[in-house]
């Protein structure tokens, strides 16, 4: 038996040495001439195939549902039922390896995850591998620096300073430690005065609006370069016991570095940037905070977070980025007469890297000062642009005055979108069914959202023309076609073939549903909690989003790796054949909610 079994292809990746071994020992190999039929239907298979050479069809009836080439197997479905279900045909010449049925048995039962890889649904796949994946925990804790956390500034103090006025000075600051300057032995010295300190100089007994703080301050101060690796810092408050080190550069000291600082960094670095979010006083200093994101982004992806947790904390970061902003290029009284709202993947909390702009502003009525109004609007796209986040192509953006106006006019604009219905204006509705509050007042949207769900909830034909786009994209070129180089190129668009499909279709029935929820997930278990989708399809479906997202983000990450802005298409070339194993049943599942919305809404009738 060649060694060259693919042993670092899914499923058999997770084998260990002994069973490696045994596979080793039990396969042959096999070579089928093309447009030979390998499994018929109603067969009884006694072996695993799995892929040297060439192209096998899988068909049902005249259709060809899915197509495996080099790494892959089948029939595992067959195998373990005892029956095959589907006809495979060798598209060309065939060369597979031989695994027997008795062995992949044993395998099953020796090895959970080889099992659930091999043959189980999407959702037990990727539970088989929530658990199979570690965590990455040490990754920034071995690449980070210290000054690349949260670096306190120092603030000094004289040593003769009295403890009363010192504690004054530490409650105004709301800190709990200050650095001390004083002469020790004739020598400048630093040290530090901690709450610790104050009790040791309560129980002292001297009087303490005369006590120098020098007196109780700890000048034997542990420090750290601010250029060295996180790790050590942390090694010197375990080796110390101690929650706070000095940083230095040179024989400057630049700052504080706290335990609970440290440590919430190495978590992740979303920590550092909300601090720094909130602290922003001007948009220069908001811009840098934002400027880490696709940092944080990548971090977080490296180290096995799963997409949906990481899309929601970037969602999280990327609001309170834009409260912020909103709070310096507007005056507080527009802030607080106003509710800005965030749209398309931003509003669905499904936003990972950065993509336009998708935002809008409603105004109480009456606020008036439209000049001011205007140009803080003009400010605020300015600031996201000089971010990194492009204007929209499309202009739904607040700096337009379609995505801007008074409470009264822009529900009479979301209802007019309802009443004279047509492919833009279908288009807005969609946009605004994912409009979330940042900032200002969450319950001008609230009105807003209102009239639009009881203006378009029991409109039936409303409804089937709001749901047709999930058809418009059709059927792409089947993707393993142009794996296998038949098509015109090797790139899938992710949103056509799924993305889409899947949100849209959700929004439908979130809209028909009257569902004020806007995750596409959050709205999936409320469609399940009423009955109107089957369970294992609304499970499906939020398991194949999330790998969309996955697969969408690894590829966003390399263009941005090259310098290419990130886009919707992927090379098929590139993916492992575990990831081709997902996108099979992802795209399969997508498949079978289209034809369920055709039904529900009989597409099927519209012109």
């Amino acid at each position: 038996m060649p060694n060259a079994f693919p042993f670092h292809a899914s499923p058999f990746d997770c084998l260990t040495p002994g069973e490696r071994a045994l596979v080793r020992q039990s396969v042959d190999i096999v070579y089928y001439p093309a447009d030979a039929t390998i499994l018929s239907v109603d067969d009884a298979p006694e072996h695993l195939h799995v892929i040297i050479k060439g192209v096998v069809q899988q068909c049902e009836g005249d259709e060809v549902i899915a197509v495996h080439g080099p790494e892959d197997c089948f029939d595992a479905r067959g195998l373990v039922a005892g029956r095959v279900s589907n006809r495979f045909v060798a598209a060309e010449e065939v060369i597979a390896y031989l695994l027997p049925r008795d062995v992949v048995g044993g395998l099953i039962s020796a090895n959970a995850t080889f099992g659930a890889l091999l043959f189980s649904d999407l959702s037990n796949k990727l539970s088989a591998l929530a658990q199979r994946h570690g965590r990455h925990e040490l990754y920034s804790l071995t690449l980070a620096r210290v000054d690349e956390a949260l670096v306190r500034p120092p603030h000094f103090v004289d040593g003769t300073t009295d403890v009363v006025s010192v504690v004054h000075d530490l409650n105004a600051r709301r800190a709990d430690h200050v650095l001390v300057r004083s002469q020790r032995d004739g020598v400048d010295a630093v040290g530090m005065f901690t709450n610790t300190d104050l009790q040791r100089a309560i129980v002292d007994g001297r009087p303490l609006n005369t006590l120098p703080v020098a007196d109780l301050a700890n000048f034997r101060l542990v420090k750290v370069a601010a250029s060295a690796p996180l790790f050590d810092a942390l090694l010197l408050m375990v080796r110390h016991d101690i929650h706070r080190l000095v940083v230095t550069d040179g024989e400057r000291i630049v700052g504080l570095l706290q335990q609970l600082d440290l440590m919430s960094f190495l978590s992740n670095h979303s920590y550092l940037i909300m601090l720094r979010i909130a602290a922003a006083r001007t948009i220069e200093e908001l811009g840098r905070a934002a400027r880490q994101l696709p940092e944080l982004i990548s971090l977080l992806h490296g180290g096995g977070t799963r997409v949906e947790h990481v899309s929601r904390l970037v969602g999280e970061l990327n609001a309170k980025l834009f409260e912020r902003t909103w709070q310096l290029v507007a005056s507080p009284a527009l802030v607080e007469a106003s509710c800005l709202l965030v749209m398309g993947s931003e509003g669905r909390g499904e936003q990972l890297l950065r993509t336009d702009q998708d935002n809008g502003l409603i105004i109480r009525d009456g606020f008036g000062q439209a000049q001011e109004v205007a140009e803080a609007c003009r400010r605020f796209s300015a600031a996201l642009a000089e971010f990194g986040y492009p204007e929209c192509p499309g202009g739904i953006m607040l700096s337009r005055p379609a995505w801007r106006g008074e409470l009264a006019e822009f529900c009479d604009r979301v209802r007019q979108w309802i009443w004279h219905p047509d492919g833009e204006t279908l288009l807005s509705l969609a946009i605004f069914m994912d409009a979330r509050a940042v900032s200002g007042d969450p319950a001008l949207l609230a009105k807003v959202r209102s009239a639009v769900l009881d203006a378009a909830a029991h409109d039936a034909g409303l409804l089937a023309r709001f749901a047709a786009p999930v058809l418009a994209f059709g059927e792409q070129l089947p993707w393993w076609s142009r794996l296998l180089g038949r098509g015109n190129d090797e790139a899938l668009d992710l949103k056509k073939s799924g993305t889409f499909p899947i949100v849209h279709g959700i929004r439908a029935l979130a809209l028909e549903a009257r569902i004020g929820e806007t995750g596409t997930q959050a709205r999936i278990e409320q469609l399940l909690a009423r009955g109107t989708l089957p369970a294992d399809l609304g499970t499906d479906l939020c398991e194949s989003l999330h790998v969309l997202m996955g697969l969408k983000l690894k590829a966003g990450l390399a263009d941005l790796d090259l310098g290419r802005a990130p886009g919707n298409a992927i090379d098929v070339t590139q993916l492992t054949t575990l990831e081709r194993d997902l996108l099979k049943d992802t795209l399969a599942i997508v498949k079978r909610f289209r034809a369920w919305l055709v039904q529900h809404y009989r597409l099927d009738a519209l012109a």
